[in-house]
């Protein structure tokens, strides 16, 4: 039977690395998305999420993982995101998403909306030096 090799990776390691996966599900802005190995080659934009996966020797896995990619070439899927736990209990994984994750993406947000209302006033500032009119 066709498998595939799931390799997830983090900034500075390698989470992941396991063979003969039959099935991954991961989760994408438009909902879940399921890979079999006789899936054509791909690429998908992660969000935070629960990201699973099942083999003959781990059985069904449950990852908590951080937005990231998924590119699928042949055989071989390559995850890469910022964080991810692995845990057996579905519930506290999906807790840890909405707390940790999430809760990064906001504070991530808030700063990026900060930064533009600084930038805006910047450009307000300059543009009213450079006019001459009152």
């Amino acid at each position: 039977m066709p498998s595939m090799t799931l390799r997830v990776l983090l900034p500075f390691e390698v989470f992941v690395e396991e063979a003969g996966v039959a099935s991954i599900v991961v989760e994408t802005a438009h909902g879940s998305f399921g890979l079999l190995p006789q899936r054509l080659d791909c690429v998908a934009a992660l969000v935070p999420g629960i990201l699973s996966f099942e083999s003959a020797g781990a059985g069904e896995v449950f990852l908590a993982v951080d937005e990231g990619v998924l590119v699928k070439t042949g055989s071989t899927v390559v995850v890469s995101v910022r964080r991810a736990l692995r845990g057996e209990d579905l519930a506290q994984l999906r807790d840890v998403v909405e707390q940790q994750f999430l809760m990064f993406d906001d504070q991530e947000q808030a700063v990026r909306t900060a930064m533009a209302r600084l930038e805006t006033g910047f450009l307000r500032r300059f543009a009213t030096l450079r006019d001459p009119r009152p």
